[in-house]
Order: C-alpha cells, then sequence, then structure tokens
C-alpha cells in the first residue's frame, strides 16, 4: 500500500519537472538572439532579467543598439569618395599666379621661383649669393643694394637694371661676365658702387656720372677697351681698383677726386708725363691721391720723375731698372 501511494507521487514530481523544463526551453527560445559583439546589451538584460523583468528590458534594447558605434563602411581604391559623401583627405592644391612685372618681390627668377624664394630680401637689401644664376633677376624697385656673387652670370643686358633708381651698391663678384651693355648701368643715378671683379670683362661699359668705387680686379680688361676720358667725367670717383687685368699703360686722365689707385699687376711699361699730375700748373699739389699701386708692372718708374711733382706721396713700384745680364765671355 505504502509503496504504490509512493510510486504515485514520484511520478506526479516527475511530470512536473517535465512540463517546467518544456516551459523553460520554450522561454529561451522566444528571446531575441544576440551577436557576439553585443556583450554589454547581454550583460544588461541579465541583470534586467533579475531586477526588473525581461519585458521592460526589451523595451530598451533599440535605443542601446542606436548608441552602439559600427565600424565604418570599407571604400575600395577605385570608389569615387565623393559620391559616399565622405570628403578627400588631399584636397586639390591651386598654385597661385605669381606677377610678372619686373622688379616685384614675387617676380619668377629664371629658376621659375619668386626672387626673394631663391633670394634673400631684408629691406633694401636683396643678397642673391650662390644661387646658381644665370642672369640678373628681377628685385624690387626700391632695392639700394643687390648682391649677386659667385653665380654663373655671363652678360649685363640693357634692361637687367631698369627701374633701379635707389640703387647704390652692385656687387656682380666672382661670376662669368664677358660684356655688358652700354645701356646697362648709366642709367642708374644713384650708384656709388660697383664691384665686378673677378669676371672675364676686356672692355668697361659707360659708367654713371655717381660712381665713387670702381672695382674691376681680375678680369681681362686691356687699355683699349677704356673708352678715352672714362674716368676723367667721374667726377665722385675716389677708388678705382684695376688691379690683375692686362693693361699696358695707365688709364688717364684721372679725376681730381681720386684717392687711391690699384693698377699692380699688369703689363704696364710706360706711362704719359701728365697721367697723375698737370704739367702747366707746377704749383698744383694733388693731395687726396695718396694710394698709387703700380708694383708687378713691367715698368721703371724712375724714369718718370715729372709724373709725380704734385703727388703727396710717391707711387708704389720698382724705381731700379733691372739688372743687366752680363755679356756671355
Amino acid at each position: 500500500m505504502r509503496l504504490a501511494a509512493f510510486l504515485s507521487v514520484l511520478g506526479l514530481v516527475l511530470q512536473e519537472a517535465g512540463t517546467a523544463s518544456l516551459a523553460e526551453e520554450r522561454k529561451r527560445r522566444e528571446e531575441p538572439r544576440l551577436s557576439l559583439g553585443d556583450s554589454s546589451e547581454v550583460t544588461g538584460l541579465r541583470n534586467c532579467e533579475h531586477h526588473e523583468g525581461l519585458t521592460d528590458c526589451r523595451d530598451r534594447l533599440p535605443e542601446d543598439r542606436a548608441t552602439s558605434q559600427d565600424p565604418p563602411p570599407m571604400i575600395g581604391p577605385t570608389q569615387n569618395t565623393v559620391a559616399t559623401g565622405i570628403p578627400s583627405s588631399k584636397p586639390a592644391v591651386t598654385r597661385p599666379i605669381l606677377p610678372t612685372t619686373p622688379g616685384l618681390p614675387g617676380s619668377p627668377t629664371s629658376q621659375g621661383l619668386p626672387t626673394c624664394l631663391v633670394c634673400v630680401c631684408l629691406g633694401p637689401s636683396v643678397y642673391c649669393d650662390d644661387t646658381d644664376l644665370g642672369s640678373i633677376p628681377p628685385v624690387p624697385r626700391m632695392t639700394t643694394y643687390l648682391y649677386a656673387r659667385f653665380n654663373r652670370i655671363s652678360r649685363i643686358r640693357a634692361g637687367d637694371f631698369r627701374g633701379l633708381t635707389k640703387l647704390k651698391r652692385l656687387d656682380l663678384s666672382s661670376n662669368f661676365i664677358s660684356a655688358i651693355d652700354d645701356d646697362a648701368l648709366h642709367l642708374l643715378p644713384a650708384l656709388q658702387d660697383l664691384i665686378l671683379s673677378e669676371n672675364q670683362l676686356v672692355a668697361l661699359p659707360v659708367l654713371p656720372s655717381s660712381i665713387e668705387l670702381l672695382d674691376v680686379r681680375l678680369n681681362r680688361l686691356r687699355s683699349s677697351g677704356i673708352q678715352p676720358g672714362a674716368f676723367g667725367a667721374l667726377q665722385k670717383l675716389q677708388f678705382l681698383y684695376l688691379a690683375d687685368n692686362r693693361l699696358d699703360s695707365v688709364p688717364g686722365p684721372l679725376p681730381l677726386s681720386l684717392r687711391s689707385l690699384h693698377l699692380q699687376n699688369n703689363m704696364i711699361e710706360t706711362m704719359p708725363s701728365d697721367a697723375f699730375c698737370d704739367l702747366e700748373e707746377h704749383r698744383h699739389t694733388r693731395r687726396l691721391l695718396e694710394d698709387i699701386r703700380l708694383d708687378g708692372n713691367p715698368i721703371d718708374l724712375s724714369l718718370f720723375p715729372s709724373a709725380y711733382f704734385c703727388l703727396p706721396r710717391l707711387p708704389i713700384g720698382r724705381f731700379t731698372s733691372p739688372p743687366q745680364a752680363s755679356p756671355p765671355r
């Protein structure tokens, strides 16, 4: 009797347990499946099951998914980024149009770059040293000092310095200049210092009357390349440097303003009696011309004593005849 009652109770318990398992399995199947990437949503859902109830948590799922950060869509290498609405990371660059008016800071040089990018412009001074220039670049009209040394400039043309009315100093040393047009320099009204040393000049152009210093050392200058009276018209000329050329005579006449004359290392063998002094005014003293260098020339200065009577100092050079070679025995 007792055994039969026990078996009946056991059957009822097993039946209820099976019914509960089927209900739990049905509940799991009815729950929405979440991806592995929504681990935070799963955690929050489980917390809601224990504290708030499943219905309330399901109402919050769309809001949580809306705040999740999905990876951006992949764009192929040939896909047009403009069509997808994504701006390009390399915007188109528009090159500025450079002005071509001569004498402006933006005027292009022979390299196609603005002058003040190739050169250094500091106020009224422009430095174009060692920049591989083949010609004079257009510089600002307010330029007062222009340096273009150690380049490969071979010729100075008439329009190279047009409009530079304030230019005071021009240094073109250490180039390959072999010719200068006559109209290139004499229209510069303010030019005081002209430095053309270490070039290949064989002749001098017409110079402006404002010149105070002229440096043409280390060229190929010949006496025939200096126009008669070229220096006499330069009434402000104080320093004249013609050393290391191919001159065969002292150029003249020389202006009374001259203070220093360098003619060393040329081929000078003779000089006129009035090279430095006026033969008609023996009482006149040329006090300013104190520095004359004729050393390194084949001339014997002792043969021309009347050429120095007006000078405060004698020229530097050889005042003795070269020793005569003894005749062979």
